[in-house]
């Protein structure tokens, strides 16, 4: 009798223990099946994006087709609804991007034909610090061979050797790209130039030249009033920073002392009007 009831007290208890974990399995199950259907409800957006891109795109390639083909009417433009409009638009886009690379890989150049594709105009453009200054144009004949007819460079710039040097006939990227370089430096030598006139009212410009590859300054030291001579020489005409800086003073040790070696360094390696302010928070100059 005892033996029957310690049975089926045990058999109770393994029943128990059986919808215990039941009870535990339950929630885990349907936490993962409330996982996986928001994974599946992700993934079908996720698809139906992909179908709309597609589709987009199609329609991209439709539109810069038939763009390629014909120009398109306004009367045609009224008439078509904002979808419509909107794909145009991002047809136009993709069209520009393309040309801009297709503008990148020929240098950068505006480039135009001139008397019936017998010659070309390149226009190059100057800039410094993100201010774009003056262009200079040259007009190159192609046939019989290629020369330089007319152009707008300054003088001082040599045209003609950079043309021998780099090989008019066949490689005129790179007497385009010698050419920028020495304009780009001179237009940036010569704003600097400006800037330094107009920034420090206590620095005398002394001496320049035409090509700004030589600047003469004349600073005056705070502590004793005394006057420093400063000649920048700009020797490589294809940088705006001089190649060496070379200070001249009444008092003989000035120039040479360790509290003229960091403007000296300035000098070399920042653009004038930015090392003047420099050396003025120093206390090197007024």
């Amino acid at each position: 009798m005892e033996a029957a009831s310690a049975t089926g007290v045990l058999s109770h208890l393994s029943l128990l223990e059986v919808q215990a974990r039941s009870h535990k399995t339950q929630p885990q199950q349907q936490s993962r099946v409330k996982e996986l259907k928001a994974k599946v409800e992700a993934l079908r957006i996720q698809r139906e994006q992909l179908k709309a891109e597609i589709e987009t795109h199609k329609n991209l390639q439709k539109l810069r087709a038939s763009m390629d083909k014909q120009c398109t009417h306004e009367e045609e433009e009224e008439e078509m609804d904002e979808d419509s409009q909107l794909l145009r638009l991002m047809a136009r886009h993709t069209q520009l991007k393309d040309l801009l690379h297709a503008h990148h890989v020929i240098g950068g150049y505006n480039v135009m034909k001139t008397r019936q594709g017998k010659g070309i105009c390149v226009s190059l453009a100057t800039a410094y610090e993100g201010v774009f200054l003056e262009t200079y144009n040259l007009e190159i004949d192609l046939k019989p061979t290629m020369r330089i007819s007319r152009h707008n460079i300054p003088p001082y710039i040599p045209l003609n050797s950079l043309a021998e040097q780099s090989n008019l006939q066949t490689d005129l990227r790179t007497f385009l790209d010698t050419l920028s370089q020495h304009l780009n430096a001179f237009a940036g030598r010569k704003q600097q130039l400006k800037l330094v006139k107009e920034l420090h009212k206590s620095v005398d410009v002394m001496e320049s030249n035409v090509l700004c590859s030589i600047l003469v300054l004349m600073f005056t030291v705070p502590r004793d009033k005394t006057a420093v001579l400063c000649t920048l020489d700009y020797t490589d005409h294809t940088r705006c920073l001089p190649t060496r800086v070379h200070f001249e003073s009444e008092e003989k040790a000035l120039p040479d002392s360790p509290e003229w070696k960091n403007p000296c360094r300035l000098l070399m390696e920042t653009p004038v009007h930015k090392a003047l302010i420099a050396m003025r928070k120093m206390g090197n100059i007024v």
